[in-house]
C-alpha cells in the first residue's frame, strides 16, 4: 500500500504523518508538492495540519486552487481514499469534497491540548474497527476548527452514517462541556457519501508513537488501511 502526503506552504505535520506512515507502520510513503499533479499511483492521499497558505482569506480556501487539488479531486470522485486532518480537514471542506465548513473557534482562540472524541460511523473505514463506546485520546491544534453545516445536511449525514467522530469524555458520553471549539452537535469529522473520502480536526499522527504515551490515534489509522479497497 502507498501512501502520498501533500506539502502546501505552511503544512507542519507533513513530516509528523510521513513518519506514523513509513516508519511506525510500514507503508511506502512519498511526499507530493502542491505543485504536483501527478500522484504517482498512490492508493491514498493525505493533507496534513498546518497552516497552508498562512490561513489567509480563510483556513484552505487558497490552498484548494494548488495544482496538486484538481488530481486530488478526480482522484477520489473515481474512489481514491483521501483523509485530511485538521487543516486538510479545512482544504477538503473548501474543495467540496466534504460537506459542511470549518468556522473559528466559539472562544476566538486558538486550542492546543488533548481531547476525547468518540466513534460514531459504523460503515466508514476509519471508525467501523474501533470501539464505540469510549472515547479515544487525540490533540486538537486549531482555531478554525468549528464545525457547520445546514440542518438539511446535518440531516443527511446522520442519515448516510457520515459522522465519523463526536468530542465526548474518555468514557464516550457526548457533552456540551467536551465540546472545545462549538462544532454543531460535537462533530469532530465527517466522511463523503461513498465513505471514501475522510476528514478530522484532531491528529491521530500526534497519538501514534509509544514515545508520547499514547497510541490511540494509531488505532484509526490501523481502522482505515484495514477497511481500504485497492487494486
Amino acid at each position: 500500500m502507498k501512501f502520498g502526503v501533500i506539502t502546501f506552504p505552511g503544512s507542519n505535520c507533513d513530516q509528523d504523518m510521513i513518519y506514523v506512515l513509513e516508519t511506525i507502520m510500514g507503508y511506502e510513503v512519498v511526499n507530493l508538492w502542491h505543485k504536483d499533479t501527478d500522484l504517482q499511483g498512490v492508493d491514498c492521499v493525505v493533507l496534513p495540519g498546518g497552516f497552508s497558505y498562512g490561513d489567509y482569506l480563510r483556513s484552505g480556501a487558497i490552498a484548494k486552487m494548488s495544482p496538486i487539488m484538481g488530481s486530488v479531486i478526480d482522484f477520489a470522485n473515481n474512489g481514491g481514499y483521501v483523509l485530511g486532518v485538521c487543516n486538510g480537514f479545512q482544504i477538503l471542506t473548501e474543495s467540496g469534497l466534504l460537506p459542511g465548513a470549518l468556522r473559528h473557534n466559539n472562544s476566538h482562540k486558538f486550542i492546543c491540548k488533548n481531547v476525547f472524541i468518540k466513534p460514531v460511523s459504523k460503515t466508514a473505514g476509519i471508525t467501523a474497527d474501533l470501539d464505540h463506546s469510549r472515547g479515544y485520546k487525540i490533540p486538537i491544534a486549531h482555531g478554525e476548527g468549528n464545525f457547520y453545516c445546514s440542518a438539511e445536511t446535518l440531516a443527511e449525514l446522520k442519515a448516510n452514517d457520515q459522522v465519523l467522530f463526536q468530542y465526548s469524555t474518555e468514557a464516550g458520553e457526548v457533552t456540551d462541556a467536551e465540546n472545545p471549539n462549538g462544532a454543531i452537535e460535537n462533530i469532530a469529522g465527517v466522511c463523503n457519501a461513498n465513505k471514501n473520502v475522510f476528514g478530522m480536526m484532531p491528529h491521530p499522527e500526534r497519538a501514534a508513537d509509544a514515545e508520547l504515551s499514547n497510541q490511540d490515534g494509531l488505532e484509526l489509522f490501523k481502522s482505515m488501511i484495514n477497511h481500504m479497497v485497492v487494486a
